[in-house]
């Protein structure tokens, strides 16, 4: 049986997947622009946005900050502690989950306060052993990014994580490229998380294009988390990875569908395909006109539509039986016209 887990009222591992707009950074620092990006989001019909929270003190060392274009980034794309609270209550009235990736312990007990549904590890941190202990403490579920990682250092981190009781635990496939080229992504990956670490599991796609999203739902993955931009072309970090509306839109609308197509691994037949064979398949028909005391060969059968009569595989049934009606050709045969 998949391995499962239920949060959001969603049954992870056995229904739909969670589709995730990741916002992350590319408000670029404009709460008009962030705001926009939740509207477009509820648009598309994705199921939570995502952001980062982080700041220059809490994610850089002194080296990092010798950098001071990237240093000037930073401190204009973080998020104030007020800003994840307007985010939130925005989010709220428009009827959309939000949460964010912590990068500090600090950043983690201010989700936590703000009732966070669940916590997002980046993948940076799958080795960051006590930043995870500290967040599984919490209880809640985890979605645990696995980039750059290692299975030993996955076995160490799921290691930690259960060590603290806490079982409430996806993990996504990643490849922390931007954009990784096709033949690194190992969307097979997907499954052999999940079979390995008996947990369900997802996929965090930095390629271009949708084309990857989709092919990891039809791999299992119960989340699909995809960067989200109003303009791929906008200036900042991910934009140009991300998918714009159109793209996350159907994401949304074909992942939905096919998690729907891939249905059951036991061969089953709809009513209305059964319906449509009595149609479309053939029936025992007369060669040409016969009568009545007739007995039957294989000289005097075709087989044509509509297949309302006798089956071609019921042939040998047919043989050798006698007429008792007359027939014309083209007949379809029944039972009704035999001995």
């Amino acid at each position: 049986m998949e391995p499962e887990l239920k949060f959001l009222d969603r049954l992870f591992g056995r229904g739909e997947p969670l589709i995730v707009a990741e916002i992350g950074a590319n408000h670029n620092g404009s709460m008009d622009l962030c705001l926009r990006l939740v509207d477009a989001a509820v648009d598309c019909q994705v199921d939570v946005v995502k952001f980062q929270s982080w700041t220059d003190r809490s994610l850089l060392s002194r080296k990092d900050k010798e950098n001071s274009d990237f240093l000037k980034e930073v401190r204009k794309y973080q998020l104030t502690p007020e800003q994840h609270l307007e985010i939130q209550a925005y989010c709220k009235s428009k009827g959309m989950t939000f949460f964010s990736t912590p990068f500090s312990m600090e950043e983690a007990d201010m989700l936590e306060k703000m009732d966070v549904p669940f916590f997002k590890v980046a993948s940076m941190d799958i080795n960051h052993l006590p930043f995870l202990r500290h967040i599984a403490r919490k209880g809640r579920p985890m979605i645990v990014s696995t980039g750059m990682a290692t299975l030993d250092e996955i076995h160490r981190a799921m290691g930690v994580i259960r060590g603290e009781g806490n079982k409430q635990v996806v993990l996504l496939h990643c490849v922390s490229l931007y954009p990784p080229d096709f033949n690194v992504v190992n969307l097979r990956n997907i499954r052999m998380l999940s079979d390995v670490f008996e947990v369900p599991t997802g996929f965090s796609d930095h390629t271009m294009g949708i084309g990857c999203s989709l092919a990891a739902v039809s791999l299992g993955a119960c989340v699909i988390e995809k960067h989200f931009t109003l303009d791929k072309n906008m200036e900042g970090w991910d934009h140009a990875v991300s998918a714009d509306p159109a793209a996350m839109a159907m994401i949304v609308q074909e992942a939905r569908n096919i998690w729907r197509a891939m249905g059951s691994y036991q061969r089953t037949l709809s009513e209305d395909e059964m319906e449509k064979a009595r149609f479309f398949r053939r029936s025992l028909v007369a060669k040409h006109a016969m009568n009545a005391g007739d007995v039957i060969t294989e000289q005097d059968v075709n087989f044509k539509r509509p297949g309302t009569g006798i089956r071609p595989d019921e042939l040998q049934y047919v043989l050798g039986r006698k007429l008792i009606a007359d027939i014309k050709e083209d007949d379809v045969l029944l039972w009704s016209h035999m001995e």
